[in-house]
């Protein structure tokens, strides 16, 4: 167990510096205390003085107080008697003192006050040295001074017979162990680092006695795992019988095996060095025997393997109860696997440390001279946020002056530091090989790119399903997949990627297996320098003017090319030779007329050629052709023979504006998903279609269809269909074979009749047809005679026809197909009344009117009708709000009124007390009368009323007025609840409005005030605005700035909000009304309750 110093060779760092006399203790209190240490993985040095001979302590003894951190003075019977326990006890306080590290005295077996005054035995030993040393006096003392100060510390007092001695080790054990916590750097500057730990503290719970927990700390290699791990470690230990840090577990495992690291384990733990082991299962029983009795802090940092966890930490049951096990891993599903669910994904640091923590690394302060600004900006953008990079470029910067920073980082740019490199590469080499092809792929091509389109792409290339690959990258955290489903990749992990391609052959881009550089991909074209190894070449010219001047035949060596991505057109004429070898073929903007006549690619999936100059298309058949894209292609007149693509999926001729014929082999792709003819203006007839995969059609702005196609057999996939823009003028009855259908879109096309079958379309939530002048429904045909097939909709749920020339006849024939529909929109059509047959639509919810300037009657609204609009409805005279009279028992559901611009409205009659928004902005022909009824106080008692109509007098029963914009009171308790009325209101812009409430001069946040009004038209006239609410909810703390029984001073007032620029002040008036029942009176003022009243 002793530890004689002169064995010490090398400078060690120690946890705790044990000073004491050996005879009296090393045996007792001492040893049991030093194994106690050293089990909890605090290591100590053992001062024991009774091994030392001379007359001075020797160098390597001064080496180890120097290097401690907390120091335990154990004063016993015979500690005074030692010169050497004296002298070593002088220089421990005075290092102590100068370095502010903790000391801890422990009184064993004698009494404190003896040795702070040296009395007793203390005395006695201190009186034999002055005779021994008379002529030097004055070391007597310096130790008699040692003696006092170190006895007037906090410590530990401990009598035979007062108690148990290893309950009294226990205590000094934890307090050394919490002292350590403090005192024991992780790094030199813990940036970010203090956050993170709370973080993983709370995951650990190390306090907790219950259970046994793993946690896993996951991330990108140089993001600070371990370092994060180990300051947890050092933070937890002391709650622990026994701890151990297992670090680089990868690398040992890898070099030494799994029994050397069984080996270590247990030795560590147990402080045993003679452990040998001759298997992997002897070391798991052994584990699984020894440690169940203690309760254990393990940290397994940097595993890469599962077979790592099972021979090391294979079960919870394998330790005791309150154990805790962290693992740093790259790799999350290495955690998900061996069951591990509360796992600490460590993030990049924030900008702000970033910079303070390159500023440490570069210059050793915060002070940075402003020159270097930029520069270090730079830095941080490149280094990405990962503490790993930041230290590496800081540190290779340190006392460098602009232009070394200037020429550093151009190079760090190019290449990454190789530290910084291998760091990274750690992770991609653990990949399997298709896995380090999707990487690569990835890092070159697709960093920030749709998921979808990636796999979609990447599918092709390799010939199979990804998405077991991606998820890998995913859980080796070298990818992310972000909240809009694009996947994105660490630049410096980017970097990597790509310097591994490069260095395929750094010096001849031709030989590498993919380009990406505008520049690498320019030179191999244009000098014909391309070879079998390319597999991928993706450029993108889009930010670039230059057209690649080339022959043609550069794709001639690349016989293993496989995807051929080029985006714009950029090139002096078209290839004469393309690679049998292709998957993906993407080239916008091709200059060929028509493809080489020997390209006959038998794998090719993907061929997109939009924007391209082909006359005419002949192609061969692609059995593996999933996507045909010929976008734009304006000198394209028909489409070519499909019939040898037996799994095409998606198909598009968007905008070929010459396309005029489509093969009939269009219609009988049973595996097309997608087909999108969109924009063929020219187009007229369409080929019937027996499509029975097809989800998708977009047949909008073909302005020159006149029919739909004939519909052959049941297609159970089509959910939604636009025909916008089109001349088709009828459906054909098939459309009763889209049986799924639930969305069908008819904008501006020549429809003028439906078909009675599309009433068998059950699935049909949304009808959509404006602006399609004449629309009629077809007379009932003998499909559909006499099986009661034109009752309403049970499925229909929204229906829009505005804009359709709708009549009274088509009114009262064609509502009662709506019966079932929530939301209606009639408006811009040419009806004059709307009949009272409307309410047998019960379960209709809104209904829009707008724009419907023949209408002069409403003659009742349905019973759950929730919202009501008829903006500029300028014949309309008489509203009437009637419901149903079984209705009204169950009160109105009517909440908003909108009646804008309706310059010819006189009579409102039956207002439910039920509508909280009324508008009747510029409706100046409302009689009196009815403004009067609008206006009653019952109507707006119950509060969260907006209402807008003409007028310029506020209402009587508003208490409280005043001149302007803003009104104020006084209440004390309970905020009351008020209504407000503007009055003016006249502009010639639009304008929003909506009211401020302050609290004793402070600005609170309300509900109230997020309701803003809008006038969306200029107000012709004074108009009175009334806002009333329930009760008004504050966002903010109200009790911090109202004066509990006191009186508090509220001001309410208006924000406008102008699309316009104000000329002229709107509101001329304001007035207040509180709700009585709802407030109480007494506790509401209108004059300051503070000021003297004189009578």
């Amino acid at each position: 167990m002793s530890k004689a110093v002169s064995e010490s060779t090398d400078i060690r760092v120690y946890d705790v510096f044990l000073s004491f006399r050996g005879e009296d203790t090393r045996r007792s209190f001492t040893g049991n205390l030093y194994n106690c240490l050293e089990k909890r993985g605090i290591h100590t040095f053992i001062g024991d003085y009774d091994f030392e001979s001379g007359e001075e302590i020797k160098a390597s003894l001064s080496e180890a107080i120097e290097h401690s951190r907390v120091f335990v003075i154990v004063f016993s019977e015979n500690y005074a008697s030692s010169s050497w326990c004296l002298d070593g006890l002088v220089r421990i306080l005075d290092f102590t003192e100068d370095n502010h590290r903790p000391v801890i005295p422990v009184f064993f077996d004698v009494e404190p006050s003896h040795v702070r005054h040296q009395k007793g035995i203390y005395g006695e030993a201190l009186a034999m040295h002055e005779r021994r040393l008379n002529p030097e006096s004055y070391k007597v003392m310096k130790w008699r001074n040692a003696l006092r100060q170190a006895a007037n510390l906090s410590g530990y007092a401990f009598k035979h017979g007062d108690g148990y001695e290893y309950k009294l080790i226990e205590k000094i054990v934890e307090d050394i162990s919490n002292k350590i916590k403090i005192s024991r750097p992780v790094v030199d500057r813990p940036v970010g680092l203090e956050y993170r730990m709370l973080e993983v503290d709370w995951l650990l719970d190390a306090t907790s006695l219950a259970g046994v927990h793993m946690i896993g700390i996951c991330g990108i290699g140089g993001i600070g795992k371990t370092t994060l791990a180990r300051a947890v470690y050092h933070s937890a230990a002391g709650h622990f019988d026994t701890s151990c840090f297992l670090g680089n577990v990868r690398e040992n495992a890898m070099k030494h095996g799994l029994v050397h690291l069984q080996q270590t384990l247990l030795a560590e733990i147990f402080r045993e060095n003679n452990i040998r082991l001759t298997s992997v299962e002897q070391g798991i029983s052994l584990i699984k025997k020894m440690l169940p009795r203690k309760r254990l802090l393990l940290v397994l940092d940097d595993v890469c393997e599962l077979d790592d966890l099972r021979a090391l930490v294979g079960s919870p049951d394998w330790f005791g109860p309150g154990s805790r096990v962290i693992i740093t891993t790259r790799d999350r599903h290495l955690l998900k696997a061996h069951g591990v669910d509360k796992v600490y994904e460590v993030e990049v640091l924030a900008n702000g440390e970033a910079l303070e923590l390159l500023c440490w690394k570069a210059f050793r302060t915060d002070r940075v001279h402003p020159d270097f600004i930029n520069k270090l900006n730079r830095a941080i953008t490149f280094a990405s946020g990962i503490p790993l990079a930041l230290e590496l470029i800081g540190s290779s910067l340190y006392g460098r002056g602009i232009e070394e920073w200037e020429s550093t980082l151009d190079q760090y740019e190019k290449n990454p530091p190789r530290d910084i490199h291998m760091a990274l590469k750690i992770s991609f080499d653990a990949l399997g090989y298709l896995e380090k092809e999707v990487f690569l792929d990835i890092a070159c091509f697709f960093n920030g790119f749709e998921l979808a389109e990636i796999e979609h792409i990447l599918g092709a290339h390799h010939g199979c399903c990804l998405k077991f690959h991606i998820g890998a990258l995913v859980e080796k955290s070298l990818i992310m997949i972000d909240e809009h489903g694009r996947v994105q990749m660490h630049d410096l992990i980017q970097q990597m990627g790509r310097e591994i391609v490069r260095q395929e052959s750094p010096e001849h881009p031709g030989k590498r297996s993919r380009l990406w550089s505008t520049e690498d991909i320019v030179h191999v074209l244009e000098d014909n320098t391309g070879t079998c190894k390319i597999q991928s070449i993706i450029l993108d010219f889009s930010k670039s003017e230059k057209v690649v001047q080339w022959d043609g035949m550069a794709f001639v060596k690349m016989i293993s090319l496989r995807t051929l991505i080029i985006r714009k057109e950029c090139f002096s004429k078209g290839p004469k030779k393309l690679p049998n070898s292709l998957r993906v073929l993407e080239w916008w903007g091709c200059p060929s007329k028509s493809l080489p006549s020997d390209f006959k690619p038998e794998k090719l999936a993907i061929l997109k050629l939009p924007y391209s100059g082909f006359m005419s298309l002949e192609l061969p058949n692609f059995l593996h052709m999933r996507v045909l894209n010929f976008d734009r292609c304006e000198f394209l007149t028909r489409t070519p023979d499909l019939s040898g693509f037996p799994i095409l999926k998606e198909l598009f001729f968007v905008f070929c504006e010459n396309l005029v014929e489509i093969h009939d082999s269009v219609g009988f792709l049973d595996k097309l998903e997608i087909m999108n003819f969109e924009g063929c203006s020219k187009l007229e007839t369409f080929p019937p279609i027996k499509l029975t995969s097809l989800e998708s059609i977009n047949l909008s702005h073909c302005s020159s269809l006149v029919s739909f196609p004939e519909i052959l057999g049941k297609m159970e996939n089509i959910t939604h269909l636009s025909l916008e823009y089109t001349a088709i003028s009828k459906l054909p009855n098939s459309i009763r074979e889209l049986v799924r259908l639930q969305s069908l879109e008819l904008h501006n096309c020549g429809m003028v009749q439906l078909p009675s079958s599309i009433v068998t379309l059950r699935e049909l939530e949304v009808l959509s047809i404006c602006q399609c002048e004449g629309l009629r429904f077809s007379k009932q045909d003998e499909d559909v005679k006499n099986k009661s097939l034109l009752m309403p909709s049970s499925y229909l749920k929204q229906v829009n026809l505005w804009s359709c020339s709708i009549s009274d006849e088509f009114i009262d024939t064609g509502l009662a197909w709506f019966a079932n529909v929530k939301s209606l929109d009639l408006s811009a059509n040419n009806f004059t009344i709307l009949p009272s047959c409307i309410q047998e639509c019960r379960l209709l919810r809104k209904l829009y009117l707008d724009y419907c300037t023949h209408l002069q009657e409403i003659r009742g609204i349905p019973p759950n009708l929730e919202t009501l609009s008829a903006i500029r409805c300028t014949s309309l005279k008489d509203l009437d709000l009637a419901v149903p009279l079984e209705s009204t028992k169950a009160g109105c559901c009517l909440r908003e009124l909108i009646l804008d611009d309706c310059e010819n409205l006189q009579e409102i009659r039956g207002i439910p007390p039920s509508i909280e928004f009324l508008s009747a902005t510029n409706c100046r022909s409302l009689t009196a009368s009815c403004r009067r009824m609008l206006l009653k106080q019952e109507l707006h008692e119950a509060g969260n009323k907006r209402y807008s109509l003409p007028g310029t007098r506020i209402p009587e029963w508003f208490e409280h007025c005043s001149r302007g914009q803003s009104i104020s009171f006084w209440f004390r308790n309970k905020f009351p609840v008020i209504s407000l009325c503007l009055a003016g209101l006249m502009h010639k812009h639009p304008f929003g409005l909506k009211p401020i409430v302050s609290i004793n001069g402070n600005k609170m946040k309300t509900e109230f005030q997020r309701r803003w009004f809008y006038f969306e038209f200029p107000v012709l006239t004074d108009h009175i605005l009334i806002f009333g609410e329930r009760q008004i909810k504050f966002e903010d703390n109200v009790d911090e700035v109202v004066s509990e029984n006191d009186w508090n001073h509220v001001v309410v007032s208006v924000d406008v909000d102008f699309k316009w620029n104000p000329t002229e002040p709107l509101v001329v008036r304001t007035g207040l009304h509180v709700i009585k029942p709802k407030s109480s009176v007494e506790d509401i003022r209108f004059i300051d309750p503070y000021k003297p009243t004189f009578l």
